[in-house]
């Protein structure tokens, strides 16, 4: 996952991104985030480089004690001051950074959005956005004409479809190999949109997750069709949809340390661990950071079990982690790194039990039902499938014309998909593997996370923001249920019974969970659902 001579960062209408690049020598990125802010602003150094370039290792610590230092200031100062100087700002940096794709009118649609939007018309409009409970949306509300976001159109001067138009023609893909996506649209193949296969059931205003990294978005996981867990800041918190109760379960601002004793557990333990990526299934909380740790905890048992770090090596993000269990019963995970590394840890026993290695770094991984082949995907084009216990590739996926970070087996094990930044979801049979058997196509951006239920009748694909798609697997992926809202996603996932999908939508103002329930014929029984 190299972020280094990017040639168009990420745009959000939602989000500000401050971006700092370094050269490939240097092989890492430093990003932070000012939410709610419709543009991204890039700091620039020359006419072809998005970057600010520090070529020295002495120059850094002050830069970013600087840069965080501007962070903390602006954060603090909030939301109202960013937009009060909002107009003017935008023509400092639209002049100052030739940012030529700007456009006065698309800058007061967010002004509209986000500023108005805040409650800064009168006491009553600052309460309903301070109160939580009352920005809540049911699905009988939404029946009765309510956006599902609480968005108030009627009262801005721009209606959805208009924003809607808008965010198509002008949210920017990222891309590490140029107009990739461009290239992948011949190859998809064409849906049938009227699907409608899960109904919009709740949007939680006090279940806001966030992301950490602009590539990852695993941060969301359904352990029932009324729990979930989400992560927040520096916390990982619990969901219930049931009881609408947010509960704090791992909070690693501070410092975390095992509470068991294990071999080759950290009993140091880490301190203000910056979460990148998560996984949770039958009780094991896994979460992975910024410089390769790793904390385990199982929700049925006070404190955390296991601290590990994969690697010293600078480049060591965690990208991704896939818990399953093994044929004989056991439980395991699997993280992938940035140091072109694959780690599978037995946490029956607390321990590594294999480690291969990759010519690139491994954004995602995922085990097959049978636990004996291995999607890896990376920063590559091409895929890989490999034996899991030998860690030797047992063929190459051609296809995607960029890097990819999703990947997810059918529970038959027959067939998986892969999500690259190309826009597309490339469908693969491991019975002809010469070609995938189809491409989903995307609206705006890159394919960030892959989920099936597990009954294997949906797949669900997530862009970076506004929008998830639902395909029926049954009819070959030609139908399609598209989910269209506005935000960055952090992450999305169906409960173990298929009856719940959600997702979490990462946005100052409007962030949120979206919930939606399996769509049944018993309509008597919405009430109770």
């Amino acid at each position: 996952m190299k972020v280094t001579s990017l040639s168009s960062p990420p745009s959000s209408s939602i989000p500000l991104f401050f971006y700092v690049g370094f050269p490939n020598h240097f092989s890492f990125n430093i990003h932070t985030y000012i939410y709610s802010v419709s543009i991204c602003f890039q700091i620039t150094s020359a006419a072809h480089h998005n970057y600010i370039h520090i070529s020295h290792a002495d120059t850094l610590i002050p830069f970013m004690q600087t840069l965080i230092n501007a962070f903390i200031l602006q954060f603090h100062q909030g939301f109202d001051y960013i937009m009060s100087n909002y107009q003017v700002d935008d023509e400092y940096m639209a002049d100052e950074y030739e940012m030529e794709d700007i456009d006065d009118d698309d800058d007061n649609m967010d002004y509209e959005l986000h500023g108005r939007g805040a409650g800064s018309d009168s006491d009553v409009d600052e309460y309903d956005y301070m109160s939580n409970k009352l920005q809540d949306t049911s699905a009988a509300q939404a029946r009765r004409g309510k956006d599902i976001q609480g968005i108030q159109w009627e009262r801005l001067s721009i209606t959805r479809e208009k924003y809607r138009q808008t965010r198509l023609e002008q949210y920017k893909n990222y891309e590490n190999i140029p107009h990739s996506g461009e290239g992948s649209e011949k190859a998809c193949k064409v849906t049938n949109k009227t699907g409608l296969f899960y109904d919009f059931r709740q949007n939680s205003r006090s279940a806001r997750s966030t992301i950490l990294h602009f590539q990852l978005r695993n941060l969301v996981w359904a352990t029932s069709k009324h729990d979930v867990y989400l992560m927040s800041h520096f916390s990982v918190f619990h969901w219930s949809s049931l009881k609408s109760v947010k509960t704090e379960v791992l909070n690693v601002s501070g410092h975390v340390a095992p509470c068991e004793k294990h071999p080759g557990s950290l009993l140091e333990g880490f301190t203000q661990t910056q979460v990148s990526t998560m996984a949770i299934k039958d009780n094991l909380l896994v979460a992975g950071g910024f410089q390769g740790e790793l904390i385990c905890k199982y929700l049925d048992r006070p404190g955390v079990c296991y601290c590990s770090r994969t690697t010293y090596d600078e480049n060591a993000i965690t990208n991704a982690l896939d818990i399953y269990t093994t044929p004989s019963g056991a439980m395991h995970f699997t993280a992938s790194n940035n140091d072109c590394g694959v780690r599978e840890f037995d946490m029956e026993n607390f321990q590594m039990t294999k480690h291969f290695r990759f010519p690139w770094p491994v954004n995602h991984t995922s085990i097959s039902p049978d636990g004996k082949l291995l999607i890896v995907v990376g920063d590559n084009p091409v895929g890989l499938l490999v034996d899991s216990r030998s860690g030797k590739t047992v063929a190459s996926l051609f296809g995607h014309l960029d890097f990819s970070f999703a990947s997810a087996w059918h529970p038959d094990g027959q067939t998986f998909a892969t999500g690259n930044q190309d826009k597309t979801c490339r469908v693969w049979d491991i019975r002809n593997l010469s070609k995938s058997v189809t491409a989903l196509k995307g609206n705006i951006g890159a394919i960030r996370s892959i989920r099936y239920s597990s009954d294997g009748r949906f797949m669900a694909m997530a862009e970076p923001a506004d929008f998830v798609h639902v395909f029926d697997v049954n009819s070959g992926y030609e139908k399609e249920q598209e989910i269209d809202f506005f935000g960055e996603i952090s992450g999305t996932s169906f409960s173990p019974d298929t009856e719940s999908l959600f997702i979490g939508v990462w946005d100052r103002t409007y962030g949120s969970l979206l919930e939606l329930g399996r769509r049944r014929k018993h309509f008597y029984l919405d009430s109770l659902i």
